[in-house]
């Protein structure tokens, strides 16, 4: 589990961090994520996907994980 600390200079605490990080690794099974999620992060699935959600629209974000906040925003646009 992550403890939350308070946030960096770049905006994101570590619990966004981890968030992003998690997102970032590929998954062959979805049960393997959501096993992750609760384990790694201490979140529920729902809990998890709601941060992650409001994280894409963060410009910190897209500063730390540009990619993969563009590959995110990409895929919420579809």
């Amino acid at each position: 589990m992550v403890a939350v600390m308070a946030e960096s200079n770049d905006g994101l605490d570590s619990l966004d961090k981890a968030i992003l990080q998690l997102e970032s690794e590929h998954w062959k099974y979805r049960g393997a994520k959501e096993s992750a999620i609760r384990q790694r992060l201490g979140l529920s699935p729902v809990h998890y996907y709601q941060r992650l959600n409001a994280l894409i629209d963060r410009d910190d974000a897209a500063r730390f994980a540009p990619m993969l906040i563009s590959r995110l925003r990409r895929a919420r646009l579809r």
